[in-house]
């Protein structure tokens, strides 16, 4: 197994059930559900200095999916193109998360998030199939619709255990 291989494996492995698609609307909802509980103060805080604040790591998930929209649009109309990585810490820094609500950065989020429920509850099953190259790693379309969902979850959990827990 490649380093890579070992990487996106860490996030397969988050997640709840084989229902990947469902599995995708319900960490979208556990998201909102969890966000909408906080205040502007609460969705400013970084548990530990250098850490990304709640409304960063909010944005970072939208970034992020923003990102993996494209390639898994790119793979399923068979685009052989090599596609670039992305720096998540360049992204956040860049974001000006902070200067806006957390009721707006939510708003993005969902709107996001059922955009990728949209493209891939009705991508045909053989194209999900199809592999592309990203960050210089080969992935399919299905693999990275499921990153999502890991990867959702991952920061959920990071957020349960150390930012709320800090509140």
């Amino acid at each position: 197994m490649t380093d890579f291989q070992k990487y996106i494996q860490r996030y397969l492995d988050l997640i709840p059930s084989e229902n990947w698609l469902e599995e995708l609307k319900k960490t979208g909802e556990q998201t909102v559900e969890l966000y909408a509980q906080l205040s502007e103060e609460q969705s400013s805080f970084a548990y530990a200095e250098g850490k990304w604040t709640l409304k960063e790591l909010l944005l970072h998930l939208s970034d992020t999916e923003r990102v993996f929209q494209y390639r898994i649009l790119a793979f399923l109309r068979s685009d052989q193109n090599e596609l670039p990585g992305f720096d998540e810490e360049l992204y956040a820094s860049q974001s000006f998360a902070n200067e806006r609500t957390v009721s707006s950065l939510l708003e993005e989020y969902q709107l996001i998030r059922k955009s990728s429920q949209v493209l891939l509850e009705t991508a045909h099953l053989s194209a999900l199939k199809n592999v592309g190259t990203a960050n210089g790693n080969q992935i399919s379309a299905e693999t990275i619709g499921k990153l999502i969902v890991g990867h959702n979850v991952h920061h959920l959990n990071i957020i349960k255990e150390r930012y709320l827990v800090e509140l």
